[in-house]
């Protein structure tokens, strides 16, 4: 988010809250609300979604909204379901990755392409210019309401081989949680393979698969140090979310009601983005046995130096692979929107070949 529209967020955030504090009890709706959060035992959800859910919003609004929540996974869920069961009314409110609904529509990718943003001020430009894309298209294809966008911290390579750069992925297999990482890992000559987080520990000890990319602290939080050796912190996206609530339940909510939710969400959403950065550096330190690692456990990994020559091929494959592939199987229109909403900000275009 731009700094301006940071504080004039803020400020709104702030009236809101004091007009509610006087008239709250008399505008805001009493409402249950069912909430699937992101994966329960990573950093989005532990730091920040279940404390909001749970007891933040209770208290702001004097009682009168309460939520019970719970990380996706803890339903069984593997993350591509849950905008569906959001529009079809199982819950409210849901949290999803966007990559993980890429088979339903290329569109639900393109704000997270592999090396589209190399600092987490890049993701949340890319994220803030495609939001209204997003906001129409759902409503259409999912019947869900856009609330919010926010990342994991920067999605890097945990490897349980030797790597020194870029180069040494080639020939291995490598889990990715997205159609886009497969492609970036494919043109470096490795071999993408999809797979659920929670599969992953298993896939490194047996050998199914040499390296993985999560987020730096997701990795750390999920203890994937315990079977990886060595961690090359070069961002190759964000795992960018989106949150949405089903657009029936939405509308059945009064004015004050959706303001006061919004404006929550726009505080959350803030705190998340700026979050952001401090834990993939922290995810760094305490994979590495580094200070500070105020978040995640210390461990003992090999840190692999970053090169310059590797965030020019990153660009480069960007560019020359991953746009082309993307905008072929998104279509003209898909493209357009991309080129009017991302490519100012990122500086770059592409188009149907």
């Amino acid at each position: 988010m731009t700094y301006r529209k940071s504080v004039a967020r803020a400020g709104a955030a702030i009236a809101i809250a004091a007009a509610m504090a006087t008239t709250a009890s008399a505008e805001i709706q009493s409402v249950e609300l069912n909430v699937l959060g992101s994966v329960s035992f990573l950093s989005s959800y532990e730091n920040y979604e279940e404390a909001f859910w749970n007891d933040r919003l209770r208290e702001a609004s004097g009682g009168k909204i309460r939520a019970t929540a719970r990380g996706f996974d803890e339903m069984g869920l593997k993350g591509g379901e849950i905008l569906r069961l959001t529009g079809q009314g199982v819950v409210d409110i849901s949290t999803a990755v966007l990559g993980y609904t890429a088979s339903d529509d290329p569109r639900n990718e393109a704000a997270d392409l592999a090396g589209l943003a190399p600092s987490v001020e890049d993701a949340h430009a890319i994220a803030e210019a495609y939001e209204p894309v997003l906001e129409s298209y759902f409503a259409e294809k999912y019947g869900v309401k856009v609330l919010a966008t926010w990342p994991y911290p920067a999605q890097v390579f945990y490897c349980n081989t030797e790597i020194r750069d870029l180069s040494d992925i080639a020939g291995k297999k490598v889990r990715t949680g997205n159609r886009t990482l497969s492609e970036f890992v494919a043109a470096l000559g490795g071999t993408g393979v999809t797979m659920a987080f929670a599969d992953v520990i298993p896939a490194l000890q047996t050998g199914v698969v040499d390296c993985a990319i999560p987020g730096t602290l997701s990795g750390n939080s999920a203890k994937w140090f315990e079977v990886a050796s060595h961690l090359y912190a070069l961002p190759v996206g964000w795992s960018t979310m989106v949150t949405t609530a089903n657009l029936s339940f939405w509308n059945r909510l009064n004015p004050e009601t959706q303001s006061f939710l919004q404006a929550e969400l726009n505080a959350l959403e803030d705190e998340i983005w700026a979050g952001a950065g401090q834990e993939t550096q922290d995810g760094i330190n305490c994979n590495i046995g580094a200070e500070p690692c105020t978040v995640g456990v210390k461990a003992d990994m090999t840190l692999v130096p970053v090169s310059d020559s590797d965030r020019d091929l990153l660009d480069k494959i960007t560019r020359e692979v991953i746009l082309p592939k993307w905008a072929e199987r998104c279509g003209a229109d898909c493209v357009a929107e991309f080129n009017q909403t991302i490519g100012p900000v990122i500086g770059m275009t592409t188009e149907v070949n």
